[in-house]
This record gives C-alpha cells, sequence and structure tokens, in this order.
C-alpha cells in the first residue's frame, strides 16, 4: 500500500483501520484546485485492502476529471469502506458512525455521497455525525436518489452523440440497449422510451429486466447476449472494465454512451472502440448529473430548475469533446481530459494572480 500511495499523483491518503470490523477506511483526495474534494462513499469487499485503497485512488482521480471536464466547483476526490465480509445492519451503521467521525475530522476538505455499496439511508447515518455529506433522503434535508439526475445527463449526452454520428441529436426511433436496470437504468429507459426509441435491456438480476421490460414493451435479451445484439446505441449502466480487447471486437453498436464508471478496461481501449467505428462518450462527463445534483442540491443549495439546467449542459459538453475529436481524428478520451486539465490549469493561473495580488 505504500508504494501506491507513493506513486500516485493525488494530494493526500487519509487511511483508518477500524478494528471492530476488520475494515480499512480510505480517503484519497486527489485535486482540490476547483475547490473542496467531493467523491462518493464506496463500501465493498476486496481481495485485499490493497484493491480497496486502488479503488480509491483510481476513483478520485477521475472524480477530478469529472467535476473539471464540466468546470464544476469541486475538486476530486473518494472515499472506499473495504470491508471483509458484508456486514449486518448493527454492524454497519457502527462502522458508518465511525466513518462519519472522521470525515467530520477533516474539516471540510472532503464531501461525500452515495456510491456502490451505498444508499441514502446510509448518508443519513453518516449525516449523524458529520456535516460533509450529501444524498441524504429528503426527510433527512438531502436530494434523494441521484440515478434520475444520472439518467438525465446521460440522455443528455447520448442526444448530443447522435447528432454526431447519425446527423440529427434525436433518440426517436433509434435503438439502445441498456446494460444494467438498476437505478441509473430504469429511469433512463424510462426516458429512452418517451422519446420513442426502441429499448433493449439486460441485468444480471434477470427479474429486474423482465420487469423494466414488461413496463415499457421492452425486448430483454441474456446478459451474456448483450455485446452481440444490434443497436444503435449500447448503454453500459452498471459494472466498469466491460469495453476491452475482448467484448468491443463483439459490439454491434455505432455508439457507446452509458452512467458506469471506468468503462474501459484500458485507456488504449477508447482508440480499439474508434477503431472499430464505434463513437464512445467518455463515461466521467457523460454520467455526471447525479455529481452535479448532489453539489448543487445539498453543498451549493441550488434550486432543483437551476440544477436541472446546469445537468443538461452535459449536452453541450459532450458536443464539444466529440467535436474536436473527429477534428483530431483520435478517441473522445484524450480530448475530454485535455478539456479537465485547461480547466484546472485556468483555475490555477486564476489563483496564482489572485496570490499575487494580494502579496
Amino acid at each position: 500500500m505504500q508504494d501506491l500511495i507513493r506513486n500516485w499523483d493525488g494530494e493526500c491518503v487519509v487511511t483508518r483501520y477500524d478494528r471492530a470490523t476488520g475494515a480499512w477506511i480510505f480517503i484519497a483526495i486527489h485535486d482540490r484546485t476547483l475547490g473542496m474534494a467531493m467523491g462518493g462513499c464506496r463500501l465493498n469487499t476486496y481481495a485485499s485492502p490493497a484493491e480497496g485503497l486502488n479503488d480509491a485512488l483510481r476513483l478520485a482521480c477521475g472524480m477530478t476529471h469529472k467535476w473539471a471536464a464540466i468546470d464544476f466547483p469541486f475538486g476530486g476526490g473518494k472515499a472506499v469502506l473495504a470491508v471483509p465480509r458484508p456486514p449486518d445492519a448493527a454492524t454497519r451503521e457502527a462502522l458508518l458512525l465511525r466513518f462519519g467521525d472522521l470525515l467530520e475530522s477533516l474539516g471540510g476538505i472532503f464531501g461525500t455521497g452515495v456510491d456502490l455499496g451505498t444508499t441514502p439511508q446510509d448518508m443519513n447515518v453518516i449525516g449523524r455525525r458529520s456535516r460533509w455529506v450529501c444524498g441524504r433522503t429528503p426527510e433527512h434535508g438531502g436530494a434523494g436518489d441521484a440515478g434520475p439526475w444520472t439518467a438525465l445527463g446521460v440522455h443528455a449526452g447520448m442526444r448530443a452523440a447522435c447528432g454526431h454520428a447519425f446527423g440529427a441529436a434525436t433518440l426517436e426511433g433509434r435503438t439502445v440497449l441498456l446494460q444494467g436496470t438498476g437505478g441509473v437504468g430504469a429511469p433512463l429507459a424510462r426516458r429512452l422510451a418517451a422519446d420513442g426509441a426502441r429499448v433493449i435491456v439486460t441485468d444480471a438480476i434477470p427479474a429486474r429486466a423482465t420487469a423494466l421490460g414488461t413496463e415499457l414493451s421492452a425486448d430483454v435479451v441474456a446478459p451474456e447476449l448483450a455485446y452481440e445484439t444490434p443497436c444503435d446505441i449500447f448503454a453500459p449502466c452498471a459494472i466498469g472494465g466491460v469495453l476491452n480487447a475482448r467484448s468491443i471486437p463483439r459490439l454491434c453498436c455505432r455508439i457507446v454512451a452509458g452512467s458506469a464508471n471506468n468503462q474501459l478496461e484500458k485507456d488504449e481501449d477508447a482508440e480499439r472502440l474508434r477503431a472499430h467505428g464505434i463513437l464512445w462518450v467518455p463515461d466521467f462527463v457523460i454520467n455526471a448529473g447525479g455529481a452535479i445534483a448532489y453539489g448543487a442540491l445539498e453543498m451549493l443549495h441550488w434550486a432543483p430548475e437551476r440544477t436541472e439546467q446546469r445537468v443538461a449542459k452535459i449536452f453541450d459538453a459532450v458536443d464539444e469533446i466529440l467535436a474536436e475529436a473527429e477534428q483530431k481524428s483520435e478517441s473522445p478520451l484524450g480530448g475530454a481530459i485535455r478539456r479537465a486539465e485547461r480547466t484546472l490549469a485556468r483555475a490555477k493561473t486564476g489563483r496564482n494572480e489572485t496570490i499575487l495580488q494580494s502579496a
């Protein structure tokens, strides 16, 4: 773990071993150029504590790129609670309360919210000990489920991608295959159906896919057939790492655009997608709607209408990134990262000028 931290380019890592549960708590703070670090709290089991730490480091860097690519005033960070086994209800609550104490002790340099393995109810528990938490249930003063907000942003990004791939920024008549029908996939599917798209769904939990398929009169395919199923847009909305040297040649789509984090197994898979004639929308841009909503509604105290307008601007970000990729004949990944780096550079320049003026 020492080597992982030493070779990381972030600011700092807060580490605590929770003796009562055997869990390792990692808070990775990558870059606060734009503001306090903000990122979800992930609760998961790992083969080793080092894998949990590596997840935190990687995801914190991704949050820096996410916030900067959409030019939103937060920095990149992530919390990981690496548990040795799924905790029972009482053990879970006690662990989250201790995590809340740790979060509060940092004095506002990091704020957290819902992520893989945690829920708005978990944020309610953490919020009993720390003010630096968002994503609580509405009755506890929070914004509730971020899934519909993420779906709103993905929907906007999909429309932008259609404009580049098909010449019209509309989803009407397009076939969209959703891999994952959970908190984001389900509301996204409903938006797509309302747009007149043909929706195909698949899920690792077959009953969930079947229920949504029945609701929307959508086709349902087995998970193992998802990559070979012809569609206009393939939307990964579940686990990451699904785009790789093994899966990309199997894809039968023109666009890949979905909410899952870290969709690429390796960065070079972005170029592999381009070589196969597939337009990929960088995940850390198109899936930013939920993060925007949490930050805007709970940290910046924006009205829902203003927040919705800001999430809708994901369309513009995706449109500009894809236009740059076309101009440079490259995958959109490079342009998305450069966009984030330009935002950070402007912020650093402005901060340095302020320091010089006040000296």
